[in-house]
This record gives structure tokens, sequence and C-alpha cells, in this order.
């Protein structure tokens, strides 16, 4: 008997996070142990009216694939996968790793290639996301967590506890956990709302970051549970073309950034003119330089964003959640959303977040909106 709270969380995805509709052709897709979730999210779409498919992804056969694969297999594009992403009206992906560092051994610099391979699918991903709501060819798509053992370790606690940390990130402990994030959406659209038609945002911490992003090209997207679930953050597209050059400065990492499995301790990117000039790392600084490296716009900026989820405290080596951490920010090397502003390609796109809750602020055109991770204006998000 499959967990309640998967029924639950099957409900909103489905529901709310991408509004199936009546012939539309869902992809669920994830690792075999994700299952139990899956036939959830399948029987809700087929009581939805839609077409899904199951597509099961084992992290083993990525393993061997990378590690074995010729150069030309390495950098093939299959034609069958970029078809499915030019078709399917939905994607529903499930994060259910059963070994979070099964890729910690594979060479990085086979890694890019595969990474950088996917350039054209993920571009067709990217467009077809971009296009407004209810616009032909427009693709729907969330990421959730399924809680493995692997994540609960990551995390460092039992199955159980890693269990109720999801289920709870995302409200659904809560009798509606979709009335829940439809007020959240209200608190972040107030923030999204204040940042329209501004400037320069500067973020400083206590750790010596202190990094200055033009978004004057840039759109503020409120992200309430549709995209990624759980949810929790106002993301922008920075201005790489701007006289200033964009993005400048020094930003310090607060937390490993976790990416193919392999944690990158103590990162540190100067920034010039939008584009990391210098990179440094305690732990795994080559994987990071390969990563950077990759193609052309690995080293540009291709996202800036505020995290708002005050449910989730701590780190726990996700990114799904430690990017949503209230009282943080994050900025993500490499490909951007389109629909922010930001149309820099690349095959990478890696999150990485900065604390800002022991001495840190955000300052947007001359005014502090942030100290010490709080907000600080009433209706914002963590200060009801």
């Amino acid at each position: 008997m499959r967990d309640s709270r998967l029924d639950k969380l099957a409900k909103v995805l489905v529901e709310y996070s991408v509004g199936v509709k009546p012939g539309q052709i869902v992809r669920i897709n994830g690792d075999p142990v994700g299952i139990p979730l899956m036939e959830a999210i399948y029987e809700r779409c087929v009581l939805a009216g839609a077409h899904p498919f199951i597509k099961c992804s084992p992290s083993g056969a990525q393993e061997f694939f990378l590690e074995h694969a010729s150069d030309e297999q390495l950098k093939f594009v299959s034609p069958l996968a970029l078809k499915e992403i030019e078709t399917i009206d939905v994607s529903i992906g499930l994060w259910a790793e059963t070994n979070t560092k099964s890729l910690s051994r594979i060479d990085p610099k086979r890694q890019g290639v595969a990474s950088s391979a996917r350039k054209p699918i993920f571009k067709v991903f990217m467009d077809r996301a971009a296009k407004a709501h209810g616009e032909p060819g427009k693709l729907y798509w969330c990421g959730t967590q399924y809680p493995t053992e692997a994540s609960a370790q990551d995390a460092e606690r039992s199955l159980r506890q890693y269990e109720d940390f999801v289920f709870n990130a995302g409200h659904l402990d809560k009798p509606d956990p979709v009335a829940v994030w439809k007020k959240i959406h209200e608190q972040q659209e107030r923030l999204r709302e204040f940042m329209v038609g501004k400037k320069i945002v500067r973020f400083q911490a206590a750790n010596g970051t202190d990094l200055t992003v033009n978004v004057s090209g840039g759109t503020w997207i409120n992200c309430s549970g549709h995209e990624n679930f759980p949810d929790g953050e106002v993301f922008c597209g920075p201005t790489l073309n701007a006289e200033d050059g964009g993005v400048n400065g020094v930003v310090r990492f607060s937390f490993p950034a976790v990416h193919h499995g392999r944690e990158v301790h103590d990162i540190e990117f100067t920034f010039v003119k939008g584009r990391v000039t210098k990179a440094t790392a305690s732990k795994n600084q080559d994987f990071l330089l390969q990563m950077l490296n990759q193609d052309p716009g690995a080293r540009n900026l291709g996202e800036i964003a505020i995290g708002t989820n005050y449910n989730i405290t701590e780190y726990t080596k996700n990114t799904l959640f430690d990017e949503k951490i209230g009282g943080t920010f994050h900025a993500a090397v490499g490909a951007g959303y389109p629909e922010s502003g930001n149309t820099n390609e690349s095959g990478l796109h890696w999150d990485m977040v900065c604390d800002l809750r022991t001495g840190g602020t955000i300052t947007v055109d001359g005014t502090v909106i942030s100290r010490d991770g709080k907000f600080l204006f009433p209706g914002w998000p963590g200060n009801e």
C-alpha cells in the first residue's frame, strides 16, 4: 500500500502544477524506484482525460553510458529524444536517486561532452517552456523529488524523517496544499511586482560576497509550485549585454554545489561583465572548471534568484530544496530561461546557493529589501 501523501502529491502536480487537460500527451519519467509516485501521477492523468506514458530511466544506464560510450556516442543527438521533446504537451519528472554518487568517478571531460551534446534538445525544451500560458506549442513541465534512502543519507536523516521533510516542504501536511500555494503566490507576487522595472540588484554577505547584477532587460518570474515542486523563489535573467556587462563582483557560495553527483566545496566566482573570469574551489575544482569550459555559454550567468520558502531551513545537498531556502539567493551559470529575458545557451545549468541569514543584504536600486535573510516589507514571503 503506497503512502497516501504520494496520492496527495500526484493530485497537486496534475491539477495545480501543470494543470493537465483532456487530450494532452503527458510524459512521466524517473528512476524505477519512483514507480509508486509515477503510478499515482499516471492514474490522475488518466482521470483528467490525458494520454500519459511512463518512461523509466535507470540511473545505472546513464553511468554505464558515460563510462563506456565512444566519442561518437557521447556526441550523438538522438532524433527520438528530440522528437519526444517536440511532441509532448506536459513533462512531469521525478528525481529519485538510489545512489547520488554514482557518477562521481566518471571523467568530467566525458560528462561535459555528453552535456554539451544535449544542447539542441535542451534548447527546444527551453523555447517551448518559454511560451505563454495557453500559447500553441507551450510545454508545461514540473520536477519533483521522490524520497529515497540515498537522498535521506545525503540530508543526514532517516528515510522516514526525509519523507516528512520532503512532503512538509511542499505543504502536503496541510488539509488544502493548493490553497497554501495560492497564498504563497500572492506573497511572492508582491516581491515580483516590486522588482519590475528595477535595474541593479546587489547581494552582499558576511562571507565576502559582493555581487552586482543588472536586471534592466530581464523579466522577474514568480515560482509558486508550477515548474518545481516544492517551490519558493522569484528569479530573473541577468542582462548580459548591458553597458556595465550585466554581472560584476565576487560571490562565495555557502554550501557545496552538487552536479552529476559530484560535490564541489567552497566555490568562489569572480564575474566581469557577466562572465566567470576566475573560479576556485577547495574540493573538485578540476570538475568545476571542466563544467565551466564545456561550451562558450557555460561561464555566463543565466539566472539570478531569491529563495523564499521559509519551510525549508536546512541544507540537504539537493538543489531542488537548497535553492529555495528562505533567506538565500542563488545564481546559475550556463543556460538562461528565455522567458526570463536571458537567452544564453549552454548544455550547463548549475544553481549555486549563497546564505544571507547571518549578515547579508539585498539592495535594489539603492533600497535595502532584505536584511539577514528577512524581507523588510510586510506581506512579503516570511513576513506576514
